[in-house]
């Protein structure tokens, strides 16, 4: 009997959680359709942190259809049944201004035709109810089936607020769920909310959050003759952008005659909402919601701010700031670098002496193994930068960088907004480039995108440190600021300065008129998730790794290739000539086998091209090895250092027993004289921090301005700053 129970149950749940609609005379097959869930909020709501505690692992991003704004899709169970979860853009309000706004607008208007929303989940910060109820409320009167989620409760609570979460749920009409995605709480309560809205066939509010009718009768109900559908607010927003909906000619021109003919007045009618929203909001929280006594002592973030958001001392903490984390990347990275760089130079002296000198041994030891030295062995310092960006990016301070740097990105042009992209130029200009879509104006945008590039990305690192570890003394001042700790420093702060100075200049050849505001929501402090820190340092090690990996190991190969191979039988007639030389009398074989290599290196394909480049980049103090490793690297800035290790292996004839770096330190030229003095040194430092030498950064300023004319200029300006600062430097120092 027990059993014949359990399987009773189990058939009546199966029959409960797939047919949803039999209570209206329709039969739903949950198993036949997918479940399509929308998250909405406004930006810093817990959004992103709701998605990623719902969806897991199972996560995607791409772009919205037609638009290049990144999607995050991914799936979760819900009452047994599998659902798409879509992260929809951060927004404010239903009056988009900025492009990524416009997606989630016209997801919710129900004018996206490819993705349509079956349940939305309306996130909003507890610690911010009033402001965040609005966007909350316009869903509710969509019409549509809303979930209402509170956030950053925890927070909420240290600033003495108390909500009364079943007052907010009898007053919005729509299920109100709290949760922590920090701890998994509340998400049980979340599914279980959602899967009721689902099984009572999508329910939607009851009603309307103010009285939309009020706001525009006649209008309203002229547009409701022709779609009986829409609820009276969404009729409204018919009104008022209808010229961004995917209507017919016809249908276009009958909308702006009942504008025409009610004297509609799209900006009086938004006003006189948004107004009616927040009478009724302040109403609602004054039942629900118990604040703390506003003439209260400051909390601890407005405390905190009042030091870190200083006019004078905010910028020297912000200085600081910046000078520890490149300290700590040398610092930090230096014996998890030296231990990988020695490991490769002992595994490749072992398999020399064991494996024959055949055509495949030298792939394999100067080609292979070298080329994985150069990706991995720099491993260690984007793990640590990524590290370190997170935790700050964690504790609220990074949105502070925005709000401190407004007055400087004003007189050049930009707004602080720009900040957040240039700042995320320094781990890669491709995302940091899209980010700039959410700067509405579009000159800004544009000047943002161009400078963008202008900051040190993570792919520049690896260069940095092998030219900073061969030709900067390895010293303390003061005994612990690190000399090449600051040079490093330095070349960032280089790029942004250049970047500012672009921008000024370039602000006047661009003719764009918009008025610009700033305004910035400052996060609250709070403590880092650790537990988060080294997942994301794995996740942008394992990126490197297969990214920019591929490329290097591909390159290294070609490299290698055009390295041990020449026009005709050019390499035979060398080995003929120096295996003759060995065997005169009193021959130095450690002199000819040096010799030997060299001849075979500047004979080969690769020695041809660097040779033809050489007079151009001469003046610059390079030879014709680093002009090879500047033709590979703008495939990827970060192919130099994979470029010079498979360069010198296979001109090396020290069996792969010397380091990368001691290798490099030991060229010598022609002359006699060291390749990599302080000049040349210092001059292609130079040249990496102002070359545009990343083809994927092309392509996306390419993609984002739907012109080939913006990444042209790019590519020339870059270039041309490159070679002549490399150029002076160089002249200065040789």
């Amino acid at each position: 009997m027990p059993i014949l129970k359990i399987v009773f149950r189990k058939a009546v749940s199966f029959y409960r959680s797939t047919f949803a609609f039999l209570a209206e005379g329709r039969s739903f097959y949950v198993e036949k359709k997918s479940l399509h869930i929308a998250l909405v909020g406004n930006p810093n709501s817990g959004k992103s942190s709701l998605f990623n505690c719902l969806t897991g692992l199972h996560q995607q991003v791409g772009n919205f259809p037609g638009v290049t704004v990144d999607k995050k899709t991914g799936t979760a169970v819900f009452g047994g049944v599998s659902a798409e979860v879509i992260d929809l853009p951060g927004s404010y309000s239903l009056y988009p201004k900025r492009l990524d706004e416009w997606v989630s607008y016209k997801v919710l208007i129900g004018e996206d035709k490819e993705i349509k929303a079956d349940v939305v989940v309306a996130v909003a910060d507890a610690s911010n109810l009033k402001r965040n109820l609005l966007f909350c409320t316009q869903i509710i009167d969509l019409k549509v089936p809303v979930v209402v989620v509170l956030t950053m409760m925890d927070l909420a609570r240290k600033k003495g607020i108390k909500i009364d979460l079943a007052t907010l749920e009898r007053e919005l009409g729509v299920p109100v769920i709290a949760v922590d995605p920090r701890k998994n709480k509340g998400i049980p309560e979340l599914k279980k909310a959602i899967s009721l809205t689902v099984q009572q066939a999508y329910k939607t509010p009851v009603r309307d959050f103010i009285d939309n009718k009020a706001l525009a009768g006649a209008p309203i109900d002229e547009v409701k003759q022709h779609f009986p559908r829409l609820s009276d607010y969404k009729a409204i927003h018919y009104l008022i952008n209808h010229e961004s909906f995917d209507l017919d000619a016809v249908m276009q021109e009958t909308i702006e005659n009942i504008e025409l003919r009610n004297q509609f007045n799209p900006t009086r009618t938004q006003a006189e909402e948004i107004l009616q929203r927040y009478s009724r909001i302040r109403q609602i929280m004054q039942q629900a919601v118990a604040e703390p006594d506003p003439l209260q002592k400051s909390i601890f973030t407005e405390r905190l701010d009042n030091i870190l958001l200083h006019r004078r001392w905010g910028y020297l903490i912000l200085m600081g700031v910046l000078f520890l984390l490149f300290q700590s990347v040398f610092w930090l990275a230096q014996y998890p670098m030296d231990w990988i760089d020695f490991g490769f130079s002992k595994i490749s002296q072992a398999l020399s002496g064991v494996l024959p000198e055949t055509r495949w041994t030298d792939l394999l030891i100067n080609g292979v193994i070298a080329g994985l030295s150069g990706i991995l062995v720099f491993v260690p310092q984007i793990m640590i930068l990524f590290g370190l960006i997170t935790l700050l990016e964690d504790s609220g301070y990074m949105a502070r960088i925005s709000f401190l740097s407004d007055r400087l990105m004003r007189a050049v042009g930009l707004n602080g907004k720009s900040v957040m992209p240039m700042i995320s130029g320094f781990a890669c200009a491709v995302p940091a480039i899209m980010s700039a879509r959410n700067i509405e104006n579009r000159k800004e945008r544009l000047l943002t995108m161009l400078i963008t590039p202008l900051m040190s990305c993570s792919a520049r690192l690896p260069v940095y440190t092998i030219l900073i570890s061969l030709v900067i003394p390895q010293k303390y001042l003061l005994g612990f600021l690190s000399l090449q700790g600051l040079v490093m420093m330095g070349l960032y702060l280089l790029g942004l300065l250049m970047a500012l100075i672009v921008s000024y200049v370039a602000k006047w050849f661009i003719h764009i008129k918009e008025k610009s505001f700033f305004i910035l929501e400052l996060p609250s402090y709070r403590a880092p998730r650790w537990k988060n820190v080294f997942p994301t340092m794995i996740s942008k090690a394992r990126i490197f790794v297969m990214d920019a990996g591929r490329i290097i190991m591909v390159i290294s190969l070609v490299l290698w290739a055009l390295s041990s191979f020449g026009p005709g039988n050019t390499m035979q007639q060398i080995t003929a000539k120096y295996e003759l030389r060995k065997t005169e009398p009193g021959a130095d074989a450690g002199r000819l086998n040096k010799e030997y290599h060299t001849e075979k290196l500047e004979s080969s394909y690769a020695g041809i091209i660097g040779k033809s480049l050489e007079p151009a980049i001469s003046p610059l103090g390079y030879d014709w090895k680093i002009g090879i490793a500047l033709v590979t690297s703008f495939a990827a800035r970060e192919v130099f250092v994979g470029t010079m290790a498979t360069l010198y292996s296979v001109g090396d004839d020290d069996n792969g027993s010397l380091l990368l770096k001691e290798k490099m330190k030991s060229a010598v030229r022609p002359d006699g004289k060291p390749v990599f003095t302080l000049a040349t040194g210092l001059s292609l430092l130079i040249f990496y921090v102002f070359a545009m030498q990343c083809m994927s950064t092309l392509a996306v300023v390419k993609r984002e301005t739907r012109s080939w004319k913006w990444p042209l200029i790019q590519l020339t300006y870059m270039t041309g700053l490159a070679y002549l600062l490399s150029l002076l430097v160089y002249q200065l120092l040789k």
